[in-house]
């Protein structure tokens, strides 16, 4: 039976230590040799007993199996720190070291075992001396992941090193440090750089010293890699601030650590100190800006469908609360709240979101506020706070623990110190509700305190006494009126109990229902509608709760729908429909808000039928409501397609509003939304996609080509094929064959224009469409019976060209007979509305034509009066669908220019629509939702210029009139003006005190300042009579050139504010960076060296030199850059790499380019990757070009950032091409990247290294398959 390990090694060694003899016994020949030792002192006669004794070991050795050899080293190094002889220890360290050296033991297990001993402590100076200098000797021979394993043991052994110890035993301790010193000896090589310095920033954070054993040698090692860290810092990142809800703001470039708001930094690199900061300023300006909450959610990773409470969140919201007590402390006061009073409608808004979905703690926020208010003496905005406090207990307070919502009382017993009652306020003032707020909540929660039959319950302050007194008073009055806020305030208290609250909604519902009996008239024909009017005002609105408000919206979307499943001939009455307009537009009720108008009820009334409910809902989606949120504007796209394919929808009024809603839809889509919304259906696009109109398809690729401009997805790629949208143009092109004018064309990405190009769809010339007309015309000459006229023109699968031919009676008889006018009619509604597209198309390429070949002069003019006549006298035709039809057909050339010419003569040379523009404006002011008498200003319009869309112009010219009875749909908003938004834009800009006032961002085309600010820019901006180079140029010369009219101080916002403007505009302006960049890369300072008068990262760091007046112009361009990324790959690869030759310039494209790596690893991963090819390539280029290269360790430790953090093996095997032709210390440096070893002798590396190093270098090991980037761990 064999004896087991231990006791076999413990045979051996005892009796090397204890008996000094020689053994003839094979067995017990380590032994011998090592128990020879104490009496051998000649060299000659050690070394003989080495030999032997390994030839014993090496025996021994050979008898175990692989998986017990680690064991046994770890009990050979057990037995060796058991001895208390240094002799003896010294005599078996070398036996060790010949062993490793010889190959018997593999170095990295035996280094392991020494440094993983539990003997191993500083206390044991002589062993701790003898152990690392061991460790110093045979650690050349461990690859480099098992080198980063010991660097890391060895720290944490340092590490138990107090801070006090003699100096006796210092120099005992030093072999540690020359050994952590000679791993980090870059020359040395041992490990990637990048490797040691994530082991050493994990033990000694951001702010930490290092040991004072290791000094200086670890923050010299660290600041090492400050370049490299500085080569992926956007330079002044934390100064920047993002426009909300813009395209660029939703990128990850804004995302936080939601736990400590710090920056996502990627890598342990010892970034610069701000960066390492809390964001709280970028979180906080977030959080004000209206419509933000979903940025907000973006930044820190907030799922609603994952309850998780953020701290951070919460506190940054409390804050905010408290900075709103503060202003309503320095303002004065108004009957409306002040300028103040939108900031807290928002924090309200905010507060109810976040609470709702438990990313911020109601109680906990309530006691932080009360802990950071106490002493403070702020009372004048209490009333508003408890406001705040109010929307979210009357609505939750039911679900939820009382215990929940009973720290308000500790902020009630704060901020409302009287000991006498407080007065009643005046309650014809919106005021009023607020300062009722606190009451309210007491009344809340003694109501959750009597159902849960708790014994928590308070009694009513005495200060609030006559509040509840006159509330009481106020619910048993009979007759409640609308003149004051009473409604309002019993709404408020009483909205969980039902038996309370019946009474005061009741009579809000019945306001806007009407009585049941009396009637109206709407416009158009045969149209009535119930009697009320007059909506409920906004300042009513804003004066409920949240919980009130859900009830009102509730109770109206289920009228809607028992009326729509009734089928009634009489219209929602036109106070209910504009009072449903404007609670759609609140966020808090989103729910039961704009979610149930598009899941529940726009498929009730769709399936019931109801189309005049329907119309009157697209109404008000088009007219009235603001910032939808992207999915909700799909789904109703969606909705609108299969609608489109109904039957029923086949009638003029209903098809001209679906489509042009769904046309506001598609136009409205921001640029960052298209992709993800549209990938939602890449498995059936069908369902976003129009199958008849190829209008609504060609604004959707126009949207498509737009956002790519924008967003850049398309990076890299010259083609459709695998990109997203490939099956979404492939369905179009399906559809609605067409094809693409080539100015238009060559302003379309790249993968679309291919992809165009390859699709191209034949086009009928106009010739033949000119001759195809004159033979019609011919046969309507030549027919003389009726029904054979209209029978023939109207045949389904004729050609589509009946306006086309009553243009040509107009143009050359001047007039429609009677019989024309007659049977016209007849054709037009035979035709439907559906087909009668493809005839404006027609019509539309036949004009051009025409107009294209006129004479000029008096023709011209004849030819525009005759098409006004069949806009405006004969209705045959109307203007928004003959303008949309203009503009998007394909013209060539001159054309082109005549197609956009007929649009310019029919909008601004007839007086019919500059007229009702003029007077649209003139009668109508842009806060509509302050209008209390819309419905009777838009009937007088319409009654001045009444809506004709069943051809009532031509049946009005036979004689006698043709009675047409056309049943209108109810029309509450529309009108004959396509372009009413932008009427209302005119509107607010004649009568607005200044470009961007403080107003409702509710009711607001933009959803904040910044954002409208921005926009507007960027249209003066398009709208200069000066190329775009010349506009880009301009702006980049505000802080490039006019330094001295820019204040220093401002500079940096300045950058911001031109970054996110040239990121907006169009390409003809961003281009003129991409020039200034290309000099700059061109420029002596980075291609001659003597222009260089320091260190380049601190040059290349435009913040610091900025500080200390030191600055340079491609720092400045630099900086520019950051805030304007437009850096595709094709212009890295094509137009900056073969430019870079010097070093200098290799560290400004890696600065450039390398502080969005990470976005475009989450966004363009193959983009990523091929820029990491890239920048081999470019190190190629310059380590051929320069004879010395004095910033090899910055340009590796990049290289190795990039593969550890981003690319993994993804790009080894073109990587590893270029690495075998650069110079041997670069090779060296980059060996880790790849498997050097099996390329050329190690050898033919090793020397560059230093005299130090040990001659057993080994190559690295085998790295894993292509594959995500790992940390090294």
């Amino acid at each position: 039976m064999a004896l087991p390990m231990e006791t076999q090694l413990q045979s051996i060694f005892e009796d090397v230590v204890v008996r000094v003899r020689f053994c003839l016994n094979s067995s017990n020949r380590v032994s011998c040799c090592l128990a020879a030792k104490m009496f051998m002192d000649t060299p000659e006669d050690e070394r003989t007993k080495l030999v032997s004794c390994l030839g014993a070991f090496r025996q021994y050795w050979g008898t175990l199996p692989q998986e017990s050899h680690e064991q046994c080293v770890q009990w050979t190094v057990r037995f060796i720190h058991g001895q208390h002889s240094p002799k003896r220890i010294s005599f078996l360290y070398d036996c060790l070291a010949v062993a490793v050296e010889t190959n018997l033991l593999p170095p990295r297990m035996v280094c392991q075992a020494l440094i993983s001993s539990e003997a191993l402590e500083w206390e044991c100076t002589q062993l701790w001396a003898l152990t690392f200098r061991l460790i110093r000797k045979i650690i050349g021979g461990v690859d480099y992941k098992g080198v980063r394993d010991l660097l890391k043991a060895m720290l944490d052994k340092v590490q138990t090193i107090p801070h006090l110890v003699s100096s006796a035993i210092v120099q005992h301790l030093l072999p540690a440090r020359e050994v952590v010193e000679y791993i980090l000896d870059r020359n040395a090589c041992l490990l990637p750089a990048y490797f040691a310095v994530n082991e050493i920033r994990k033990l000694y954070p951001e702010g930490q010293l290092s040991h004072w054993l290791l000094g200086s040698l670890i923050s010299d090692f660290v600041d090492s890699f400050r370049p490299t860290a500085r080569l992926n810092s956007i330079c002044g990142r934390c100064s920047l601030l993002p426009v909300v809800n813009n395209s660029g703001a939703i990128c990850n470039s804004w995302k936080l650590d939601p736990t400590t708001l710090r920056f996502p930094l990627k890598g342990m690199l010892p970034y610069d100190k701000d960066l390492f900061e809390p964001q709280t300023g970028l979180l906080r300006y977030v959080l004000e800006q209206p419509y933000s909450r979903d940025m907000v959610c973006n930044m820190l990773g907030l799922n609603k469908q994952h309850k998780q409470r953020c701290p951070v969140l919460e506190e940054q919201l409390v804050d905010l609360v408290v900075y709103a007590m503060e202003r309503s402390e320095t303002e004065e006061q108004f009957d409306d709240g002040g300028t103040s009073q939108l900031l807290w409608q928002h924090l309200s808004s905010q507060l109810i979101f976040f609470v709702l979905f438990q990313f911020a703690s109601f109680p906990h926020m309530v006691l932080s506020l009360h802990q950071k208010l106490a002493g403070r003496g702020l009372i004048k905005g209490r009333d508003h706070l408890m406001w705040v406090l109010l929307q979210f207990i009357s609505g939750s307070i039911q679900k939820n623990a009382l215990a929940d919502f009973l720290p308000v009382m500790k902020l009630f017993d704060l901020l409302y110190p009287e000991k006498e009652c407080i007065p009643v306020p005046d309650i014809n003032k919106p005021q009023s509700t607020h300062a009722f707020a606190m009451t309210c909540i007491w009344i809340h929660l003694n109501r959750k305190a009597q159902s849960d039959n708790s014994k928590l319950q308070i009694p009513i302050p005495h200060s609030l006494k006559l509040h509840h007194e006159f509330l009481q008073q106020s619910l048993r009055s009979k007759s409640l009126p609308m003149t004051d806020y009473k409604i309002a305030l019993l709404c408020n208290a009483y909205s969980t109990n039902s038996e309370c609250f019946t009474l005061p909604m009741g009579v809000l519902v019945e306001t806007i229902y009407g009585n049941g009996t009396a009637r109206i008239s709407l416009p158009g024909t045969n149209c009535m509608a119930s009697g009320s009017t007059t909506p409920l005002p906004m300042n009513l609105l804003d004066s409920l709760t949240v919980h009130a408000k859900m009830s009102l919206i509730h109770s109206i979307a289920t009228r809607v729908i028992k009326l729509a499943h009734a089928k009634s001939s009489i219209a929602l009455a036109p106070a209910l429909v504009e009072t449903y307009s404007r609670l759609l537009v609140y966020m808090e009720i989103e729910s039961l808000g704009i979610k149930g108008f598009i899941s529940q009820l726009l498929p009730n009334v769709f399936k019931s039928h109801a189309w005049g409910i329907l119309h009157t809902l697209l109404e008000m989606f088009s007219y009235r409501m603001h910032h939808i949120q992207p999915h909700y504007r799909v789904q109703l796209l969606s909705h609108l397609h299969s609608l489109a394919a109904v039957p029923q929808t086949n009638q003029n009024q209903l098809h001209l509003c679906v489509e042009s809603t769904a046309l506001r839809l598609i136009t409205a889509l921001g640029s960052s939304e298209v992709q993800p919304q549209f990938t939602r259906f890449l498995s059936d696009p069908k369902t976003v996609l129009s199958a008849e109109s190829e209008e609504l398809n060609r604004a959707l690729i126009l949207t498509l080509a737009r956002a790519t401009h924008i967003t850049d997805f398309f990076t890299g790629s010259d083609s459709i094929q695998g990109t997203w949208c490939k099956d979404i143009l492939q369905t179009i092109m399906n559809f609605t064959p067409h094809n693409w004018a080539s100015h238009t064309l060559s302003c379309f990405p790249a993968p679309l224009q291919a992809f165009f190009k390859q699709n191209n769809v034949p086009q009928e010339s106009r010739f033949n469409l000119k001759k195809n007309v004159e033979e019609e015309y011919r046969k309507w000459k030549s027919m003389t019976n009726e029904g054979d006229i209209i029978t023939h023109f109207s045949m389904q699968g004729s050609p589509p060209l009946f306006l086309c031919l009553l243009w040509k009676m107009l143009l050359e008889t001047d007039h429609i007979n009677q019989i024309g006018f007659r049977w016209a009619c007849a054709v037009l509604e035979r035709i439907g509305a559906r087909a009668l597209v493809a005839h404006v198309r027609t019509f539309a390429d036949f004009l051009v034509y025409e107009f294209s070949t006129s004479a000029g002069g008096q023709q011209l003019n004849k030819c525009i009066e005759i098409l006004n006549d069949m806009v405006w006298k004969y209705n045959i035709v109307t203007l928004d669908r003959l303008i949309l039809c203009l503009a998007m057909r394909s013209h060539e050339g001159n054309e082109a220019q005549v197609c956009y010419f007929i649009i310019q003569l029919l909008l601004l040379k007839p007086n019919d629509f500059r007229n009702r523009v003029s007077d649209f404006v003139k009668e109508n002011a842009p806060e509509h939702w302050l209008q209390s008498d819309w419905h009777n200003k838009h009937m007088s319009y319409h009654k001045k210029y009444p809506e004709k869309l069943y051809f009532e112009g031509l049946a009005e010219q036979v004689s006698p009139p043709m009675q047409l009875q056309p049943q209108y749909l109810p029309i509450y908003f529309g009108n004959l003006l396509p372009v009413s938004k932008s009427l209302e834009t005119l509107a607010a800009t004649r009568k607005s005190p200044g470009p961007f006032p403080n107003c409702d961002w509710r009711f607001n085309e933009f959803p904040n300042p910044a954002a409208h600010a921005l926009h507007v820019t960027c249209v003066e901006l398009m709208a200069l009579a000066v190329p775009g180079k010349e506009v880009g140029n301009a702006l980049l010369n505000v802080v490039l050139k006019s330094q001295p009219l820019v204040p220093r101080d401002n500079v940096t916002a300045c950058m911001n504010a031109i970054g996110l403007v040239i990121t907006a505009l169009p390409e003809p302006y961003w281009i003129v960076l991409h020039d200034r960049l290309v000099s700059v890369i061109g420029s002596p300072a980075l291609t001659s060296e003597t222009e260089w008068v320091g260190y380049p990262f601190q040059l290349l760091d435009f913040t610091a030199c900025h500080q200390s007046y030191s600055e340079m112009y491609c720092a400045y361009v630099l900086a520019l850059a950051h805030r304007a990324v437009r850096l595709p790959g094709t212009f890295l690869s094509e137009v900056l790499k073969p430019l870079v030759k010097t070093e200098f310039q290799l560290l400004y494209v890696y600065h450039l380019v390398g502080p969005f790596l990470q976005r475009f690893q989450q966004e363009r991963t193959r983009c990523m990757l091929e820029i990491s090819v890239a920048f081999y390539e470019m190190l190629q280029a310059v380590d051929h070009h320069s004879k010395h290269l004095a910033y090899m360790d910055p340009i590796c430790d990049f290289l190795y950032h990039i593969k550890y953090m981003f690319t993994g093996d993804s790009v080894k095997d073109q990587v590893e091409r270029i690495i075998c032709t650069l110079r041997p210390a670069m090779k060296l440096r980059l060996r880790f990247i790849t498997h050097i070893s099996k390329m050329e002798p190690v050898a033919a590396v090793t020397t560059v290294t230093s005299a130090s190093q040990p001659t057993t270098v080994s190559s690295p090991a085998p790295q894993g398959g292509a594959g995500p980037p790992t940390v090294p761990q």
